[in-house]
């Protein structure tokens, strides 16, 4: 079960293809920016770092696992990292050399914690994601090294582009899972600007000027009444109450809450 092919899903005819050559993932119109990617861990030494970063991929919507000749997998540590993210383990696949990882690809990307000899065309998360985007449908490899040394000088030449992660200079180390969330949320905001989430519908209609203004009326007399607010000498009292509860857009449901509250004080007042 741990090698199985990726997610393809277009169809017989594509897993038919698939199977003869499992490199191929078939685009189709209904391919989105996601569907695209394959997140590829090369000579990964730590199991649960496998793990993490398939639940990291799972938050962001991606599912394509590639691991680069990994020291330990399947392992329980991956498993136990992974937390509901299973299904991105279970169809992870396993290859024996980069080659393998990037039969299929059109576009390589490697990232890259430092600055290299000979000057690379370099991009942020964001950059990176931005500018896929703009392009049509296509394989997309993102090559994450090994904890202790990254992606070598041979592995960098293969990409395209690097992508630097901007960390703090004093302390810019980075865990694998921890890389691996940050450019597939820099891939899935990209993603939502064409498959934008529904707005939440709000739970009561708002507040109209004519109960706003009666509200401000209650405010204004119950402080009054409590002696908080002195009419012959009213200073800008009302005025900075008007501007703070103006920052917030109130609905009919909290305006007659406020003032069931301005009421109850005046009762107690009496």
């Amino acid at each position: 079960m741990w090698e199985a092919l990726p997610r393809i899903g277009v169809g017989w005819v594509s897993v038919w293809l698939a199977t003869r050559n499992p490199g191929l993932c078939i685009l189709t119109e209904d391919t989105t920016l996601i569907d695209n990617i394959r997140i590829v861990l090369v000579n990964t030494s730590h199991p649960g770092n496998i793990g993490a970063a398939a639940r990291a991929m799972k938050n962001m919507g991606l599912s394509r696992l590639y691991l680069v000749q990994p020291k330990q997998f399947p392992a329980e540590q991956a498993v136990f990292r992974a937390s509901n993210a299973l299904d991105i383990l279970d169809q992870a696949t396993v290859c024996e050399s980069l080659d393998e990882a990037l039969d299929g690809v059109s576009l390589v990307v490697g990232t890259s914690a430092r600055n290299r000899r000979i000057p690379w065309p370099l991009q942020t998360p964001r950059e990176f994601a931005e500018s896929l985007a703009t392009q049509g449908p296509r394989e997309v490899a993102v090559l994450f090294g090994r904890e202790d040394r990254g992606l070598t000088n041979h592995e960098l030449q293969r990409c395209s582009a690097h992508i630097h992660i901007p960390t703090d200079e004093a302390y810019s180390s980075l865990n694998i899972a921890m890389a691996v969330q940050v450019i597939c949320y820099e891939l899935r905001l990209a993603w939502l600007q064409d498959n934008p989430v529904p707005e939440q519908q709000w739970d009561a209609p708002w507040a109209n000027e004519a109960d706003k203004e009666r509200f401000y009326t209650h405010l204004e007399q119950t402080l009054v009444d409590l002696q908080f607010l002195d009419p012959k000498a009213p200073r800008q009292l009302m005025t900075r109450l008007r501007r703070l509860f103006g920052r917030v857009d109130l609905d009919e449901m909290e305006v007659n809450i406020l003032r069931g509250i301005l009421t109850a004080a005046q009762q107690t007042k009496r």
